[in-house]
């Protein structure tokens, strides 16, 4: 038997035993092959609320395996194992998070985490961005950083215009004409709300994300179409003129007709310094075939030399929508850095 130099001959020493013992470690993980998929419902420290795919409602745990990286978001897709029976005070393991096919992200503007990024929902097919026309004011460069947000995770933006018996939306849609982005107007009429039928249709059998300021309409939105929600409202700040903080998280919630509203919550800045020009001008493929003759190195802002973009407009090429959508891909890509509450 091999004897453990203590480093010391008293024998009043005692020496532990290695309760690791000697066996090496090893970086294979297991495979979990009778794993159980399932849908992340919400995210509450530490315990994720989850759907199987037989429907049942469960409660998780992050695996030790998977490590603390990779955080895991609410419309992610995971492998489940252990009780997943969804009884009371039991806990499920998820061992697995599936690949993403879409991203909605967003980074921090101020602090020590200035710059950094992260991720708000996965595997979600369209962004709908909720604006009031009225109390609160609408705030286009929110928007535009919203359809940026949009554009770099593959998601399609679809605007949502919310208190039009208060305004017309007409100029504020104006803006955007040339995106050819689905806009969608609501309005309070006694405890009703006109055109919720229309939102109901744009989002039935997809997983949308419904974002916004505080106060423009959205938890309301969110109970009107899913009654049992009960997702608290709030009033907007007279002094401010702002909304109050209602959703403290995102949770996603099922749909009647079918599909998912993921409800977030109200957002007063959404950082986007983890994307590039190049990143946003994919979302504009007539425009990114003409970058392809630019600079090394063009930013295709308004002052960037020999952008080819400004020589496409100024031949005629372009035409009157190609000179819109120059415009606003240039409005976002300056939104991109600008001030998210003007």
């Amino acid at each position: 038997m091999t004897v453990r130099d203590t480093g010391t001959d008293d024998a009043r020493v005692r020496v532990r035993p290695n309760p690791r013992g000697s066996r090496p470690r090893t970086k294979k993980r297991p495979e979990h092959a009778d794993a159980v998929g399932a849908m992340v419902l919400a995210v509450d420290r530490g315990r994720y609320q989850l759907l199987t795919d037989d429907g049942t409602r469960v409660v998780g745990m992050k695996a030790r395996e998977l490590g603390r990286g990779g955080r895991i978001v609410v419309g992610d897709r995971v492998g489940l194992v252990g009780d997943v029976t969804g009884r009371k005070d039991t806990l499920a393991r998820i061992v697995r998070v599936e690949e993403r096919r879409s991203v909605l992200r967003r980074s921090a503007e101020d602090g020590d985490a200035a710059g950094v990024e992260r991720v708000i929902v996965a595997n979600a097919d369209q962004l709908v961005i909720v604006t009031a026309l009225a109390d609160p004011e609408p705030r286009p460069r929110m928007v535009d950083r919203c359809l940026v947000a949009a554009y770099d995770a593959g998601m399609e933006p679809v605007l949502c215009l919310t208190k039009a018996d208060l305004a017309d939306p007409a100029p504020f849609l104006a803006q955007y004409e040339a995106l050819a982005v689905p806009a969608l107007v609501t309005s309070r009429v006694g405890e009703g709300i006109v055109g919720l039928e229309a939102v109901r249709a744009q989002l039935a059998g997809r997983v949308s994300v419904l974002v916004g300021h505080s106060g423009v309409g959205k938890s309301t939105l969110v109970n009107a179409l899913v009654p049992e929600a009960d997702r608290a409202t709030g009033d907007v700040n007279v002094v401010t003129g702002r909304g109050r903080h209602t959703s403290s998280s995102a949770v996603a919630l099922p749909l009647p007709g079918g599909g998912w509203a993921v409800d977030t919550p109200g957002v007063r800045s959404f950082g986007l310094s983890h994307i590039g020009a190049d990143d946003l001008l994919r979302a504009f493929a007539d425009l990114a075939a003409v970058a392809e003759s630019c600079p090394r190195g063009c930013t295709h802002a308004e002052d960037a030399p020999d952008c080819a973009l400004d020589e496409w407009v100024a031949s005629g090429r372009a035409g009157t929508a190609g000179e819109a959508r120059l415009a606003s891909f240039r409005r976002l890509l300056a939104a991109k850095t600008g001030a998210a509450e003007s």
